[in-house]
């Protein structure tokens, strides 16, 4: 394939089931980062209601880059976890040199107080419970402020299954 990028890769997918129940749709952009594209991102997090963050546990820069867009996120979203989550993900766990600990991805997760999960795409680990968090912090965010819940830092702690997706996510 030849395409060109356009700073902006933007995927739908309609009728998502999680746990044999069907949760809606889901909305995924992708801004690919960078200063170059920081019309995009702008545009992509005013409309997105959810975020993911992801960062090489091979390479320590990834996660450092991430701070000023967490930065620009909590400036155009307001402080409030869950009005507007956002999941900080080490990706890469299966690799054994590894740059970023995975107490150190938690302690930022912890410091930027959003909810933090470790995944490996190639080996398809944390993967789904990625997904399955996202959808339920969607699912869940006025119950979530009213009970004063903390975001998850476990796979433990996120929920089966998901009845409805209200809204859209951004993956940057």
């Amino acid at each position: 394939m030849n395409a060109r990028r356009s700073g902006r890769t933007s995927l739908g997918y309609r009728g998502v089931e999680t746990g044999g129940h069907k949760a809606g749709a889901l909305h995924i952009t992708d801004t690919t980062g960078g200063r170059r594209y920081r019309g995009l991102q702008r545009l992509a997090i005013a409309r997105g209601h959810a975020f993911i963050l992801v960062y090489s546990v091979t390479k320590k820069q990834t996660l450092e880059e991430l701070k000023p867009l967490y930065e620009l996120i909590r400036q155009l979203k307001g402080n409030n976890p869950q009005k507007c989550p956002i999941i900080l993900v080490g990706n890469k766990c299966d690799e054994s040199h590894r740059e970023v600990s995975e107490k150190e991805g938690a302690a930022y997760a912890s410091e930027w107080n959003c909810a933090f999960l470790e995944t490996s795409a190639k080996m398809n680990i944390n993967v789904q419970e990625l997904f399955q968090m996202l959808i339920n912090f969607e699912k869940k965010p006025a119950a979530a402020a009213a009970a004063g819940a903390q975001p998850p830092q476990k796979k433990s702690q996120i929920p089966k299954t998901a009845e409805k997706l209200l809204g859209k996510c951004i993956i940057m």
